[in-house]
């Protein structure tokens, strides 16, 4: 519940949001503008912007999925709920080209 802020009279819901119907001050309705968006968020940021970072994580021998190179270095988040296992995320040496592995 809403009360006008210029004649703290209850405000009414309206075509155009909520309205007063003392002095017609209008406020829009916030649930009618605002959508949620779900975007999946980039994790991999995370753990380290560029670089930064990258020499205290552990190097790992394992073949880049776009240059093959064998070196990467890896680190491991929780994006799931806790009962999942987490994610493994693997940055190549090479080319920096950064994935994960779910599993």
């Amino acid at each position: 519940m809403k009360f006008c802020p210029k004649c703290e009279v209850k405000l009414k819901n309206s075509d155009s949001g909520l309205q007063c119907s003392k002095c017609g001050y209008t406020e829009e309705d916030i649930k009618k503008t605002k959508k949620p968006t779900k975007a999946e968020p980039d994790f991999s940021l995370l753990a380290f912007e560029g670089t930064e970072g990258e020499e205290s994580l552990p190097t790992i021998n394992i073949a880049c999925e776009k240059c093959g190179n064998d070196q990467a270095v890896g680190w491991m988040f929780q994006t799931r709920s806790a009962d999942e296992p987490t994610t493994r995320f693997y940055r190549c040496l090479k080319c920096k080209y950064t994935w994960r592995d779910y599993t």
